[in-house]
């Protein structure tokens, strides 16, 4: 599990401001399988939730962008370059990490690595912090496993 659990605040991310509203931060890395893997699921995340879902990249931005257009997943994505202050403030050990964070800027849901269930529950806890009816965003006919680590 990620060094920052749920209940604790949200570390500050350059260019992400918290008390807009509740956010998912995705941490993850251009090379990383597992991240490309689930590059959809934070997509179709991002699509249930418009405005909701940043990508937090440990890669500089054209290499993000590619990401995104090679992998379909369509969110702003910030780099967090070395020494990857953001990551570590997050207690990043594997990606993708994934965070949610309500408009309080605390960490309301946090999911290590590929995990359908967490991603689902993810994304429960994110609409409902919005307000807004759930969207599941990966099943098991979608192909993907159950659990893959980063």
């Amino acid at each position: 599990m990620a060094a920052i659990e749920v209940g604790q605040a949200a570390p500050p991310v350059p260019g992400v401001t918290f008390g807009d509203g509740p956010l998912a931060l995705v941490f993850y890395k251009v090379t990383c399988p597992v991240c490309q893997m689930a590059a959809p699921k934070v997509d179709a995340m991002a699509r249930a939730y418009p405005g909701r879902v940043v990508g937090i990249g440990q890669d500089p931005p054209d290499a993000l962008e590619r990401f995104g257009r090679e992998f379909g997943m369509d969110v702003p994505a910030l780099p967090d370059l070395p020494p990857y202050d953001a990551s570590n403030a997050y207690g990043i050990e594997s990606v993708p990490t994934l965070f949610v964070v309500d408009a309080a800027g605390t960490v309301a849901d946090a999911v290590v690595a590929w995990d359908r269930a967490g991603y689902n529950r993810a994304s429960a806890r994110l609409a409902e912090l919005l307000g807004v009816e759930p969207v599941t965003v990966s099943e098991s006919s979608d192909g993907l496993p159950p659990f893959r680590p980063g």
